[in-house]
């Protein structure tokens, strides 16, 4: 039985640690083995480089030292943990993937979404996600979802919404491109979400 890389994108508060944690108990009561990770982080080298990039005490990192923590925390996690559950075959499930570069880096930060992608490829060694998430909602709903939260905004939250809008856009204009990514509408009631998530994995198993 082959692995299944399922990853879950979108704005912060949009919903994904909620869909990711149904989704790994729906797979695991099918009997499969199921492994749910986040990025950046999932490894202790990860770890560490997640602290350095939320730290608000860093508000002076530049954008392009951004990137490359990202990528030096995602060709940790591939290399020591994602790719030997696929080869086992373990559905792999991460909350963010190299999307999030794309939107995140290469189109808020202005790096460039062509640069940010060749850099994803190169830290994943080619790996690409088998199918994804988009988790698509208007900055004020995840806004409203976060506050309810009542969690302190780490560096990246804390960019403020109209870096947020531009995010939402380089989400957007990845689902356009690439029909690996699934737009679901996350303004809906988790189990609505979910019951589409379901649907288009159904079609993996």
């Amino acid at each position: 039985m082959k692995g299944i890389f399922i990853t879950f994108e979108g704005i912060d508060g949009c919903g994904k640690s909620t869909q990711t944690a149904l989704c790994k108990t729906w797979l695991e009561e099918l009997g499969r083995n199921v492994l749910l990770v986040r990025e950046p982080g999932g490894t202790k080298i990860g770890e560490r480089i997640r602290e350095l990039l939320l730290d608000k005490k860093n508000s002076s990192m530049a954008p392009m030292t951004e990137l490359f923590l990202f990528e030096a925390a995602r060709a940790q996690i591939v290399e020591e943990t994602i790719k030997p559950a696929l080869s086992e075959g373990t559905i792999v499930i991460c909350d963010r993937f190299f999307d999030s570069s794309y939107a995140y880096q290469g189109c808020a930060r202005g790096l460039g979404p062509e640069m940010v992608s060749r850099l994803n490829m190169d830290a994943t060694g080619g790996l690409a996600p088998d199918i994804t998430f988009f988790l698509d909602i208007s900055v004020e709903g995840a806004i409203k979802r976060r506050n309810t939260r009542g969690e302190e905004k780490d560096r990246i939250e804390s960019a403020g919404d109209s870096f947020q809008e531009k995010v939402r856009e380089g989400f957007i204009r990845a689902a356009s491109g690439d029909k690996r990514i699934v737009t679901v509408d996350a303004s809906a009631d988790p189990e609505t979400i979910f019951k589409q998530i379901q649907d288009k994995i159904k079609e993996l198993l």
